[in-house]
């Protein structure tokens, strides 16, 4: 079933009405028509199933034909904090963690991240990357998108480690322990959970310095040296398999 991407209240009237611009994905690439069945969901646990009453030129309305369901959201809430990558590169690390199902995403700039922004670029590249995890999410079935944050300094992303509890961090590091081995230590599922992955450049040992002082676990993803968005990516899954 196609799925279309609508704010809550317009999920909850059932009917609803969209103008050329908002209606060209569904023109030109699903090609509905009366009678195309389409799966509403706001992004926030909310789906609703809906058909199409009108298909024309430059408009398409649709009625909702079925009651609200609310998804429960994922039983541990992952925040995956990643060191801006360059390229397209970014756009991929969002795009597969919105299919994995992570509750946020925050973008950070350290020491060694080759990517720079002006703020005006920020938001430009926020814009980018929610549109990247709308997409996902539209294709995958998800009924959860994260939240995506302006990106922040390493001191800043810092502040914010203590709403999730535990935080593992890759680390090339002696002291690293394998992830799997990291998260046996928690017999229950916890709430939250947080997931830091360094730039291409790997942390400075000061960032190290200061990530251990905020408890994060140092562990390691075996013997290959992985790219900053495939290790987004192991890491997210093997969480999301213990604990999602």
């Amino acid at each position: 079933m196609h799925r279309c991407l609508v704010h809550t209240e317009q999920l909850l009237n059932g009917a609803l009405t969209f103008n050329k611009e908002e209606s060209r994905h569904l023109k030109t690439v699903l090609r509905v028509k009366p009678g195309t069945q389409i799966e509403l969901f706001d992004g926030k646990g909310k789906t609703r199933p809906a058909s199409i009453t009108l298909a024309e030129k430059n408009s398409i309305s649709m009625q909702a034909c079925g009651e609200t369901v609310l998804h429960p959201a994922p039983t541990c809430a992952i925040t995956l904090f990643v060191c801006i990558s360059k390229g397209k590169r970014m756009d991929w690390t969002v795009e597969k963690a919105t299919e994995i199902g992570v509750s946020q995403i925050v973008p950070v700039i350290s020491d060694r991240t080759i990517v720079r922004l002006s703020p005006k670029e920020c938001e430009s590249k926020v814009e980018r990357w929610k549109r990247v995890a709308e997409d996902a999410a539209r294709q995958c079935g998800t009924a959860w998108i994260p939240e995506i944050y302006t990106p922040l300094s390493f001191i800043e992303a810092l502040t914010i480690l203590q709403k999730n509890n535990p935080v593992f961090t890759a680390a090339l590091t002696e002291e690293a322990v394998p992830l799997r081995d990291a998260i046996r230590e928690y017999s229950n599922t916890p709430p939250s959970a947080g997931w830091f992955v360094g730039p291409e450049g790997d942390f400075t040992p000061e960032e190290l310095t200061q990530l251990h002082e905020h408890k994060t676990h140092f562990v390691s993803l075996g013997t290959n040296v992985l790219r900053a968005e495939t290790a987004s990516l192991y890491g997210l899954c093997v969480l999301s398999c213990a604990w999602m």
